[in-house]
């Protein structure tokens, strides 16, 4: 099992916390598998990744396994992300050579576009084919992402049915699956990925996102990590959401938070757990505002 390790000191009293993340690599193995075997059989790589965390959310292993095949990103959950952010991203994606299309999930997702700009980077192929008089409208693209990207659910309103299991956790898609979406273009989905090495500040984004699972991890000590993070990068949302002073230590905002929010248990003590969970599901479901962690 690998182990990401890391270290936070509590403002007060000086103790050191380890939060140890936790992923199995026999998963991660199988799934890189996949995709190398089934590259051959499709036209275009869908990257879905988080708007939230454009950097952490795409795994630097498609890269080489993806190599010269075309390839797409979907910016997903851009409803959650700051705009204005959303907009250099997809900038910088395409000065990079690769188009980018943000997207959210939830509502509807413009097909015809897809389609179009899929089309574009195959411009070669379709034109090879028409000189054969070969018809054949459709593109097969593979869908690749992280652990709680949005895939699924991004499957799902393409194809306008259930053919891809959803949930709010990561690791629902357990195998690849074809899904016809009823226009020219044919899924194949794969189950997210992780890889096996990653600095601190990645990690953390990903928990934060909740791409890496709440239960392989301290929550209590990964909600001071927000929090500092938050302070200094967006503090106006700490105001507006809790009216908490983000001047303060991660921990006295949090035990303010807590006591805003009536996270009390016996004996006037604060519930680190009860808090933690309110804040983290705030930032998740956007209640604590349209947040990038990870600016362009």
């Amino acid at each position: 099992m690998a182990i990401l390790c890391i270290i936070y000191r509590r403002e007060y009293g000086g103790d050191i916390m380890t939060m140890n993340i936790n992923w199995f690599p026999g998963h991660m193995k199988k799934t890189k598998e996949i995709i190398i075997n089934n590259l051959k059989l499709v036209d275009v790589v869908l990257e879905i990744i988080d708007s939230r965390i454009p950097i952490s959310s795409r795994n630097p292993m498609i890269d080489e396994i993806v190599a010269d095949k075309p390839r797409m990103i979907i910016m997903n959950k851009s409803d959650l992300s700051d705009p204005e952010e959303n907009k250099k991203w997809v900038k910088k994606f395409r000065d990079e050579g690769i188009p980018a299309l943000l997207m959210n999930s939830k509502e509807n997702v413009p097909v015809d576009k897809i389609y179009k700009e899929a089309r574009a980077l195959l411009k070669d192929k379709f034109e090879k084919n028409e000189k054969k008089n070969i018809d054949n409208p459709m593109i097969r693209m593979m869908i690749v992402g992280v652990p709680n990207s949005g895939k699924s659910t991004f499957i799902n309103k393409v194809s306008k049915k259930k053919g891809a299991k959803v949930g709010n956790r990561p690791g629902i898609t357990q195998t690849k699956q074809w899904i016809k979406t009823g226009s020219n273009i044919q899924l194949l989905d794969t189950p997210g990925i992780l890889w096996p090495k990653f600095e601190e500040k990645i990690g953390l984004h990903l928990s934060f996102t909740n791409a890496i699972k709440d239960e392989v991890l301290n929550i209590e000590d990964l909600t001071l990590k927000f929090l500092e993070e938050m302070k200094e990068n967006n503090p106006e949302a700490l105001v507006d959401r809790y009216g908490v002073d983000p001047a303060l230590p991660a921990l006295e905002i949090y035990e303010a938070i807590a006591k805003k929010r009536g996270a009390i248990i016996s004996g006037g003590d604060f519930d680190y757990t009860r808090t933690a969970n309110i804040i983290l599901n705030d930032f998740r479901s956007g209640k604590l505002g349209k947040i990038t962690l990870e600016k362009a």
